[in-house]
């Protein structure tokens, strides 16, 4: 029988992002998206070494939510009819 494929660390909500996300009404976008995606969005902002690295992924994060077609620069549709 084959390992089991470990599992990625996950990652807490800052607070910080989490007002961002109600400020911005874009709560509701993130929760949609799948669990990885929102996982990965906050590995990779707690990762930016530099704060203005940080604020430029939160920034990214919060427009592609807004947009809802991108994800890490690469389209991404929510498999929902738009109707």
């Amino acid at each position: 029988m084959d390992a089991p494929r470990p599992l990625r660390p996950r990652n807490a909500m800052p607070p910080d992002i989490a007002g961002l996300l109600e400020a911005r009404g874009l709560a509701i976008a993130y929760a949609e998206r799948p669990p990885y995606q929102r996982n990965d969005y906050l590995g990779w902002i707690a990762r930016a070494r530099r704060p203005d690295t940080r604020e430029r992924r939160i920034s990214q994060m919060l427009d592609e939510l807004a947009g809802g077609e991108r994800y890490m620069h690469m389209a991404w549709r929510t498999g929902r009819s738009l109707d």
